[in-house]
């Protein structure tokens, strides 16, 4: 029975051995990919120049930017859905609430854009002092987008 056992043990670690396909990464960033017959070839595209990574910056700051006109009317709010995340604290109020204290300022400067959920996740869209900023929650979890615990 042990000899089986250590059998079947060495063909499960050569197994895990035999994939000869690598996956690096160079100083500058970019990922290879070396393959068993000896050859490569660069998974990511190129790296673009310092002029195009100049003004994909200034437009991802530009995107960034929001401006909400007094008339605007927040997207409404499914009732049904609110009324489960009152139990654990995650209603519009409390995520108002949040982004506020994140950002030092008051619920008032908070203004609702876009707003995607269930009862078990959500995404949403604030403007915060001329700013637009994404949180998302999962559970009763509320956390801006792009961020960890």
């Amino acid at each position: 029975m042990k000899k089986i056992a250590l059998i079947a043990l060495l063909i499960v670690s050569t197994f895990s051995v035999a994939q000869n396909n690598h996956i690096v990464k160079t100083e500058d960033g970019r990922r290879v990919l070396l393959k068993a017959d000896f050859t490569w070839e660069y998974i990511d595209a190129e790296k673009a120049k310092n002029i195009s990574d100049e003004a994909s910056v200034a437009s991802k700051k530009e995107r960034k930017k929001c401006s909400v006109s007094k008339d605007f009317v927040e997207p409404k709010l499914n009732r049904k859905i609110q009324g489960e995340l009152k139990k654990n604290r995650a209603t519009m109020s409390h995520i108002k609430k949040k982004v506020a204290k994140n950002h030092n300022c008051s619920v008032s400067d908070v203004v609702l854009l876009f707003i995607s959920e269930t009862k078990q996740k959500g995404r949403y869209d604030f403007c915060v002092n001329g700013s637009k900023i994404t949180y998302k929650r999962v559970g009763s979890s509320i956390i801006q987008k792009g961020k960890y615990f």
